[in-house]
């Protein structure tokens, strides 16, 4: 390898270039992939999450059905979205039974 003072101005462009790649292009399995969770606060950040009424999003809260994703301490409530988003996917809807008289 030539020292600094020995390269010509194309030279350094080109091992600076190389270098640059190897920094952006090379994994590292040290690290690991960083996802950031998503959370949305209280009552009215549940309804703006599900789209859906004050009172729509209490009773899904109520229901239990999305309990993992909810940690409340007094009236704080913190909901963690795409888990809460997961869990009400993962349940079956009920179908309505209808009276066929």
């Amino acid at each position: 390898m030539k020292m600094l003072l020995n390269m010509t101005q194309d030279e350094f462009f080109d091992r600076l270039k190389e270098c640059f790649a190897e920094a952006l292009f090379a994994p590292n399995p040290d690290e690991g992939v960083k996802v950031k969770k998503h959370y949305v606060y209280g009552l009215q950040g549940l309804c703006d999450l599900l789209g859906c009424s004050t009172a729509t999003a209490s009773r899904i809260k109520r229901s239990g059905v999305i309990d993992a994703a909810i940690s409340q301490v007094g009236k704080i409530i913190v909901v963690d979205a795409d888990l809460a988003l997961d869990l009400i996917k993962a349940k079956k809807p009920h179908k309505r039974q209808g009276n066929n008289k």
